[in-house]
């Protein structure tokens, strides 16, 4: 297990992703940065309408049809290729971690105080979010003031406020290609990649893209999934990967909840 010592927000590097024509969303979220005292790097999304072509040839359609009950977007070849990117630049920094946003993150008022916790306490997580798309099942690791640390048996998706240790990244962005699934769910096979992918609830920030996504369309729009009839290949897998889940943190003593107490931060 490499030095988990507690951090602060000098070493982290902060990063923001946004496609350069999403000019109100990247206004938006340098406003909120700013009232928070944290500047962030912006991060020129790959825009994978414009660079599908190259994006596919690190990509398997047919097994992500099949992974995820629908084809794979262009949007969500950027999306993934984006953050990855990101860890490339956290890895060739000097700095012991990374705090990575999407653009539509809305912060509520103690995002800093749930920030400063979850550095305070570094060796507890791997990858920490502190927003969810989804979030079931969760199993308590620790209490951190008024915070939960948890994990999850069930899906753990979204990828719009999260922490990763730079070893980590380093570690499994080379093993994430060709992608066969959206990264928040190639992140959730954590019994694969075998890391700690956690929560910090109650959440500290929300994601709201206002209804019209650059990636799925307005009202997922783009999203045509198959007949249900040819999604059976995904939902063997998405119950067969409760029990991976399961067992995985099951093996690593994190199945049943923790009594870890530990005190928060304060903003």
């Amino acid at each position: 297990m490499p030095d988990r010592r507690p951090l602060t927000r000098q070493d982290i590097g902060i990063w923001l992703i946004n496609l350069p024509r999403d000019v109100a969303r990247c206004d938006r979220m340098v406003e909120q940065l700013d009232s928070l005292g944290l500047t962030a790097t912006l991060f020129p999304a790959i825009d994978g309408r414009v660079e599908e072509a190259r994006l596919l040839r690190k990509a398997d359609p047919q097994a992500y049809a099949r992974n995820m009950g629908a084809p794979l977007l262009p949007g969500k070849l950027g999306v993934f290729a984006s953050h990855l990117a990101v860890w490339e630049a956290l890895t060739a920094s000097s700095y012991k971690a990374a705090l990575i946003f999407e653009d539509d993150v809305v912060f509520h008022e103690d995002f800093l105080e749930a920030l400063d916790t979850a550095l305070a306490n570094a060796d507890l997580w791997d990858l920490v979010r502190f927003n969810k798309i989804r979030a079931k099942l969760p199993v308590t690791q620790a209490r951190l003031g008024r915070y939960r640390l948890n994990a999850y048996v069930g899906p753990f998706t979204g990828n719009a406020a999260y922490l990763i240790h730079r070893d980590i990244a380093a570690r499994l962005a080379p093993g994430l290609w060709p992608q066969t699934r959206a990264l928040d769910h190639e992140l959730n096979r954590f019994f694969l990649h075998d890391y700690r992918q956690l929560g910090l609830e109650p959440w500290s920030s929300h994601p709201d893209d206002g209804g019209t996504s650059t990636i799925t369309g307005a009202g997922f729009a783009l999203v045509k999934k198959p007949h249900w009839t040819r999604r059976l290949p995904h939902y063997r897998l998405k119950a067969m990967n409760y029990v991976r889940r399961a067992l995985w943190l099951w093996r690593h003593g994190m199945l049943r909840p923790k009594v870890v107490v530990r005190p928060g931060a304060r903003a």
